[in-house]
């Protein structure tokens, strides 16, 4: 059998980039807490992490795609709360965030985490940004940690 690739959680020496949503900040504060919260415990240096604020979720992408074209990062993690409305408007702001943010990834090669949560009230956002469903932005710094580390071992030499 031949070689296994896994990413480490250790953060020590990693560059990160966060790209967060001013748009129900309420809910984008507190997925931004969580993320410096995880960067912290993983070894990442608080002098190794940026912070760009945009509008929306919509926004989110071409933030990222700047960020990620830089090569000063080793991943971009989005963080966003997009709640659902009475319109459609959600299912399309939703789409194209994600699609913008997972084809930055495959272009560029910078892992580009997908921290945006989609829940249908307020109340199901605070309850995935530090509340008793977790913090999606912690979860969102270890998925990027992860991946880094990994896209580390499968760079040729």
């Amino acid at each position: 059998m031949g070689q296994t690739f896994q990413g480490e959680l250790d953060g020590a020496g990693l560059r990160v980039a966060l790209v967060a949503s001013r748009f129900n900040e309420q809910v984008t504060s507190r997925l931004v807490e969580g993320a410096r919260d995880a960067l912290g415990r993983h070894g990442v240096r608080e002098e190794d992490v940026d912070l760009a604020w945009v509008p929306g979720a919509f926004e989110l992408a071409i933030a990222a795609r700047k960020l990620a074209e830089s090569r000063r990062y080793d991943a971009v993690v989005c963080l966003g709360a997009v709640i659902r409305g009475e319109t459609p408007h959600f299912e399309f702001i939703c789409a194209e965030a994600a699609r913008g943010i997972g084809r930055l990834a495959q272009d560029t090669g910078i892992p580009a985490i997908f921290g945006v949560i989609t829940p249908n009230t307020l109340e199901q956002a605070l309850e995935r940004a530090g509340g008793s469903m977790g913090n999606k932005g912690h979860d969102a710094v270890v998925s990027a940690i992860e991946m880094a580390n990994l896209m580390r071992q499968l760079r040729p030499d």
